[in-house]
């Protein structure tokens, strides 16, 4: 992606984006009619010579407009900033999209990425974004959808956001993919849009994907399941109504979202949603025989029941076995889902999401045991999927208590992690590939004796091996905005994190955790600890656009074995 070149035009004040572009770009326009009462107006030229123009009436909310370049060359974009907002406008070739990604040559302040030196979380290019969506390996490559709203850095009518990638890690950002319907475009009032759903690989080519829209005081629901397909993976045919109205007779809430659709141990496809009863959380499992999965859903019944913690609905529900054939009916399946609205009373912590494992034979899942999917609970809306010999998941790194409506906020992507059983646990260590990030080892010898080490950018990965399993240490970090430690003793495995000038802070622990070796990736923004491998997991948002400037550790002597630390980039 480049910037674009902006600069006022000396025909009446008119504001000018200019680009060489190749013959047969296409333009996606997000524009709206300032508040004057004309209509809001882009116009393209190439070359000198008129290429197009687009249009909008809508004061409320930006809409989107394409424009296809014929020729190529000196590409200037004109528009009248009294008239007319230009929010988004991004370039790409049709053919190599895929490879090539978009170009970025425009965007508002209002909306634009923080710039974030070295970063090697997902973040999106501009504008807000949540849930992962549709997370999966289509025609060869990881394709990661997420709820996305393009225009501010918070909250509101939900897109779907599109990546596509080939190692989980370096990532290519595409075109917009899924808009909110006419009805919703025409409002900038949060009043719903294209919510949180899945894809499933269509036979020859392309994917179907599955998701809920959403309208606010719609009746009688304000939640509806739909289903479109894309045959070129980066354009989205109109979608289709499928399951317009919730399971009657059960007392559920209008909460009635989030699909996720896999392929049962029967060969057929499933579907999971997530609702909410008197009760608490309630996930709700569909079928259906139409092997394209596009019609015929079927409701099965309850599929589980989670209503600890003062939680209302369960959301986000994904279910992926997690070794051997999903056939084989010895195959352990996980069930992971958030606990929306959810507080422990002994830590404070609160949105958890829980990861239930047992056995699933098509229509019923059967629980063995049950732990917390991330103790530090920024790791939200997890949604994994099945690829080659086992699960691949992701999460939003932020939890719904950091949304404020009162100042922005950027959030990125958790890094993507396995999922498998080991010793009685389900176990989420990052994937094998994020290696790959480490650029140089720096000097960890000032780290054993108690020294402060620098961390330059705070884009670090630190490992930790303890002479014995449970060994205390603290880990303490130097961050702008917050005090924040890593710290082992008696009571378990925490991320201590507290800022100045606010309530008291949950105690994010992992309780009696005696572990032996400790991952800590830091970067902007974030921390994420993995405990042997993924035994205990914890992730935590950090607040602010700048990293973890160095560290110090505290331990009895002979406790911490050995250490090590590794500048890491994309």
């Amino acid at each position: 992606m480049t910037s674009q070149a902006m600069s006022p035009s000396d025909d009446g004040g008119l504001e000018t984006i200019s680009a060489i572009l190749p013959a047969g770009t296409t333009i996606h326009a997000w524009i709206k009619a300032s508040h004057g009462g004309a209509p809001g107006r882009l116009t393209a030229h190439v070359d000198g010579g008129p290429a197009g123009a687009v249009e909008t009436s809508n004061p409320h909310e930006f809409e989107f407009r394409l424009l296809t370049l014929a020729s190529g060359g000196e590409a200037a974009f004109s528009y009248d900033p009294v008239t007319t907002d230009v929010s988004v406008l991004y370039a790409f070739r049709q053919p190599g999209v895929l490879e090539e990604g978009v170009r970025l040559l425009h965007v508002k302040p209002s909306n634009a990425a923080p710039e974030v030196a070295g970063g090697y979380h997902f973040r999106p290019p501009f504008g807000w974004m949540n849930d992962p969506n549709g997370f999966g390996r289509f025609g060869g490559r990881a394709h990661l959808f997420y709820q996305h709203y393009p225009h501010s850095l918070r909250w509101n009518n939900m897109h779907w956001g599109h990546a596509v990638s080939d190692d989980y890690l370096h990532w290519t950002h595409l075109p917009i993919f899924l808009p909110p319907s006419d009805e919703l475009a025409a409002r900038a009032d949060g009043r719903g849009g294209a919510f949180s759903g899945s894809a499933i690989a269509l036979d020859g080519a392309g994917i179907r994907i599955f998701f809920t829209e959403h309208m606010k005081d719609r009746e009688p629901e304000e939640q509806v399941q739909c289903t479109a397909t894309s045959r070129d993976l980066v354009t989205v045919e109109p979608a289709s109504l499928i399951l317009p109205a919730r399971p009657a007779g059960l007392g559920l809430t209008t909460d009635f979202r989030d699909p996720y659709v896999f392929m049962g141990p029967d060969g057929k496809w499933k579907m999971l949603l997530g609702t909410r009863d008197r009760e608490g959380g309630v996930i709700l499992l569909y079928e259906t025989d139409d092997p394209t999965a596009a019609t015929g859903w079927t409701f099965l019944g309850m599929l589980h029941r989670e209503n600890r913690f003062g939680m209302t609905a369960a959301e986000c529900p994904c279910l992926v076995p997690l070794h051997g054939p999903a056939s084989d009916p010895s195959t352990r399946w996980a069930l992971i889902f958030g606990l929306l609205t959810s507080r422990d009373p002994a830590t404070g912590r609160r949105n958890m999401t829980l990861a239930s494992v047992g056995r699933f034979d098509g229509r019923s899942f059967s629980v063995e045991f049950e732990q917390e999917l991330d103790f530090g609970t920024d790791a939200y809306a997890f949604q994994a999927f099945l690829d080659g010999s086992g699960p691949v998941g992701i999460a939003w790194l932020a939890n719904w208590t950091d949304v404020s409506k009162d100042f922005d906020m950027a959030t990125a992507m958790t890094l993507p992690r396995r999922l498998a059983l080991r010793g009685g646990a389900l176990i989420t260590p990052p994937i094998t590939g994020v290696e790959s990030l480490r650029q140089r080892r720096l000097n960890a010898d000032g780290l054993l004796v108690g020294g402060t080490v620098d961390l330059a950018n705070g884009a670090v990965e630190i490992l930790l091996t303890l002479h014995e399993a449970g060994n205390a240490f603290r880990l303490a970090f130097e961050h702008p905005e917050a005090a924040v430690a890593v710290e082992l003793n008696d009571d378990g495995l925490s991320i201590l994190f507290s800022v100045t000038n606010t309530k008291a802070s949950p105690r994010y622990i992992a309780a009696c955790a005696r572990p032996s070796n400790i991952r800590i990736f830091l970067d902007v923004g974030s921390i994420e600890v993995f405990a042997d491998d993924g035994r205990w997991t914890g992730t935590k948002r950090l607040p602010g656009f700048k990293g973890i400037s160095s560290m110090r550790l505290s331990a009895p002597e002979g406790n911490v074995r050995a250490a090590e630390i590794w500048q890491l980039g994309l």
